[in-house]
């Protein structure tokens, strides 16, 4: 934009005619006034000349002020404008912004001799943006639900905001909410009816059980919706275990990837596109991997509990299924919160076997071992935001004591920042709207 001195009542719209030492091009005069000389400005209005004499006074129009509608444009053509310039012209903008000054009583001290300043890079909203490492969508969320055989959806006391859904109704409500701000996974979890649990979990792989009927439903309302399932005894187990207890005590291992591999196969008959054993028993992966095969189900994927401690963070899942251990704790199979390198074992295990995507859970207490599985392995990475970690920043939300929604999003996307590809996490839904809030 062109910036002249004008008189108040009169606009200058054609091309000026004012003593300049710069070259015509094609016939035209450019616009110019003799720097130092004077301050005439000569300009053509119909067939008369006027000339208007106006010393120091010089039109600034900042882009941010309205004066009287949008500035309009002088008509010039790029060579006009550029010898305008070139002849000491140079239009007026707006002047350097004064420095911010400093509150009294600050020490004025020389400046640090740094050639490096991590701040210059933080500045502004649009700069940290530009710099941001780490994202995260709806995408990367997988939303676990648990599923009853009732009709009623039923809260969930230690997961607030969490119910058993009924799986006719509120599991495809639910489902339609997910979908529609950009979650389209999901891993489905059943509580199921005590009369039906035994002590080898044969109800997991009843081809018409809670689990198979949800996910027949889902898939025919929604095609293409991508569906996880657990494979694990313990929702089955009259004992409570992943697997099957011995009259001492004992997990039995074989036994129980036996009745693993026909969950599995149950479930991707059903249709489930990925069937995840977190059960921790070893060679699992493999035999699953195998039977699937053999089942023509070589599509379906394995999403491997791979690193699954043995945490105080699953309480309130348990509440959720009812299916606390009946006597002892999952030490013997689930990891050592302690143990680190323990972790690249399983993954190697896993990896060798077949697995298509390893898990780490929990999540936020276990970031390292989420960076050491992304740096170790080129597969997929999932973490597990857990029961008590959703619960522990809810009830944190409740009592004012942190803000919910900030504390959310932080938290999944440290989990990411720490190498996750995607997330399970019952916060899948809140944190999508807040994306999809964002954006809009």
């Amino acid at each position: 934009m062109l910036f002249i001195c004008v008189s108040e009542t009169v606009m200058a719209s054609s091309i000026f005619n004012a003593p300049c030492t710069v070259p015509a091009v094609k016939g035209k005069n450019y616009f110019g006034l003799k720097p130092a000389v004077n301050n005439d400005l000569r300009f053509d209005v119909g067939k008369t000349t006027s000339i208007i004499g106006c010393p120091k006074r010089v039109f600034t129009v900042r882009a941010s002020e309205k004066k009287d509608g949008p500035l309009k444009k002088l008509g010039l053509n790029d060579a006009e404008c550029e010898a305008a310039v070139v002849a000491g012209n140079v239009p007026e903008a707006p002047p350097v912004p004064p420095r911010p000054a400093a509150p009294a009583g600050t020490p004025v001290v020389p400046s640090l001799p740094l050639s490096r300043r991590p701040r210059r890079n933080r500045k502004s909203p649009a700069m940290r943006a530009s710099f941001q490492e780490t994202s995260i969508s709806p995408a990367n969320f997988v939303y676990p639900l648990f599923i009853h055989e009732g009709e009623e959806d039923t809260p969930i006391g230690a997961m607030p905001g969490c119910y058993r859904l009924g799986w006719r109704h509120g599991l495809v409500e639910e489902v339609a909410k997910a979908r529609d701000v950009g979650v389209n996974s999901i891993v489905l979890f059943p509580k199921v009816p005590d009369a039906l649990k035994s002590s080898t979990g044969d109800e997991a792989y009843n081809d018409n059980g809670l689990v198979p009927r949800a996910i027949r439903l889902l898939k025919d309302k929604y095609p293409d919706l991508v569906i996880y399932t657990d494979v694990a005894l313990d929702p089955y187990s009259s004992d409570g275990h992943d697997g099957i207890v011995r009259e001492d005590g004992v997990i039995m291992n074989d036994e129980t990837v036996y009745q693993l591999c026909k969950q599995a196969v149950s479930q991707a008959r059903a249709g489930a596109d990925v069937v995840s054993p977190s059960d921790m028993m070893d060679g699992r992966i493999g035999a699953i991997r195998k039977a699937l095969d053999a089942e023509g189900f070589q599509h379906v994927s394995i999403m491997s509990y791979t690193a699954k401690y043995a945490s105080s963070f699953y309480g309130p899942f348990r509440e959720a299924l009812e299916s606390n251990p009946r006597f002892g704790d999952k030490k013997t199979y689930q990891m050592n919160p302690a143990n680190y390198r323990e972790a690249l074992v399983e993954a190697h295990e896993d990896e060798s076997e077949g697995a298509d995507i390893l898990l780490v859970k929990p999540g936020l207490p276990y970031l390292d071992i989420i960076r050491l599985l992304r740096d170790k392995s080129p597969l997929p990475i999932a973490a597990y935001q857990v029961s008590g970690e959703y619960s522990m920043i809810k009830a944190g939300g409740v009592l004012k004591m942190i803000d919910e929604e900030r504390v959310m999003m932080e938290s999944l996307t440290c989990l990411r920042r720490a190498g996750a590809d995607i997330i399970l996490t019952y916060f899948a839904l809140q944190a999508a709207r807040c994306l999809c809030g964002e954006k809009r």
